[in-house]
């Protein structure tokens, strides 16, 4: 019930044109110019330059008619129609890093619509790391869906309600990926956490090949509210996701060759305080999932008899 539907997903194909090395990258919002920074990093020393490139010049889509950017600001709508939603990604691939946006959320009536921001590969044994944002009826809390693929294999869905109103401001959600974990935040809060343990469980963690960053606006009745029984309201269309500030700083893929970023441990996101959550993050996440949680495949017993193994090393 709560797998992204891959058919939606499937709408572009990855790009090869790769070049360079591990990469910083920023959409940021500035006075005049929304700017994208590059920074080079070799293993641990990062070197930076900038250019004043248009969102365009950084994503691409198949549907430009349902996005509006604004260079003046730096701020992306994505706008889904009863004709159509819309799907952006980098035409670049990352293999690990930290990436982040800041998102204003669809408002009113946006029950059976989802957004969401996401990386993700689209080989035949895809992987992908999401963030997705479950409509609601108005006067309701939104949902954050988070899911991940490793080799072509998903259905690790967990879920919990945003502690806020995210349609009145923008909100950061990231997703900080090394070798060791991967790391779910809403505004520097740690809300899941998926470990590398691919020593007890070959191919449950995903870091063999390149990402693409994207983001997308779509139709979910089916599921995406209360399980369907919300569906879209069309008379409330358009619905519009804004996203700001989109921020990376990541290994770039070379050429569709990530192996240089498979081995290379030196980038600050592969740091010891990175690799495990401290403490104060640990009663965070815990105090989060027993306050807010409302799903977890981990204690689905009627998908899961028995948990996926991967389940006892990221409780926290």
């Amino acid at each position: 019930m709560f797998e992204l539907l891959q058919s939606h997903k499937s709408m572009l194909k990855p790009k090869k044109d790769g070049t360079g090395g591990s990469r910083r990258l920023t959409i940021r919002m500035d006075s005049s110019l929304a700017h994208v920074f590059f920074c080079l990093a070799v293993f641990i020393h990062v070197g930076k330059c900038s250019a004043g490139e248009p969102f365009a010049s950084v994503f691409t889509t198949k549907n430009w008619g349902n996005i509006v950017t604004d260079d003046s600001t730096g701020n992306v709508q994505a706008i889904l129609t009863r004709e159509t939603g819309v799907e952006f990604e980098t035409m670049k691939t990352y293999l690990g890093g930290s990436f982040s946006v800041k998102a204003k959320l669809v408002p009113g009536n946006s029950a059976g619509t989802v957004s969401a921001f996401y990386l993700i590969s689209y080989d035949n044994n895809h992987d992908e790391i999401d963030m997705e944002f479950l409509g609601n009826v108005s006067g309701q809390p939104y949902v954050l869906h988070t899911n991940l693929f490793a080799n072509g294999v998903g259905k690790r869905e967990q879920q919990v309600y945003l502690t806020f109103d995210p349609t009145a401001n923008y909100h950061t959600y990231s997703i900080i990926w090394n070798h060791r974990l991967i790391t779910w935040s809403v505004d520097g809060t740690p809300i899941r956490v998926h470990k590398n343990i691919e020593a007890q469980a070959p191919g449950s963690f995903p870091f063999s090949k390149g990402l693409h960053v994207a983001g997308c606006i779509y139709e979910g009745s089916t599921w995406a509210t209360r399980g369907g029984r919300d569906p879209i309201n069309w008379n409330d269309a358009p619905f519009v996701v804004n996203f700001q500030n989109f921020d990376f700083d990541a290994c770039e893929v070379q050429n569709g060759d990530a192996s240089s970023c498979r081995g290379n441990y030196g980038n600050w996101w592969d740091g010891p305080q990175y690799q495990s959550l401290s403490s104060d993050q640990i009663n965070q996440l815990r105090s989060y999932r027993q306050q807010y949680q409302i799903y977890d495949y981990c204690t689905d017993k009627s998908r899961n008899p028995t948990p996926p193994i991967e389940c006892q090393y990221n409780e926290p």
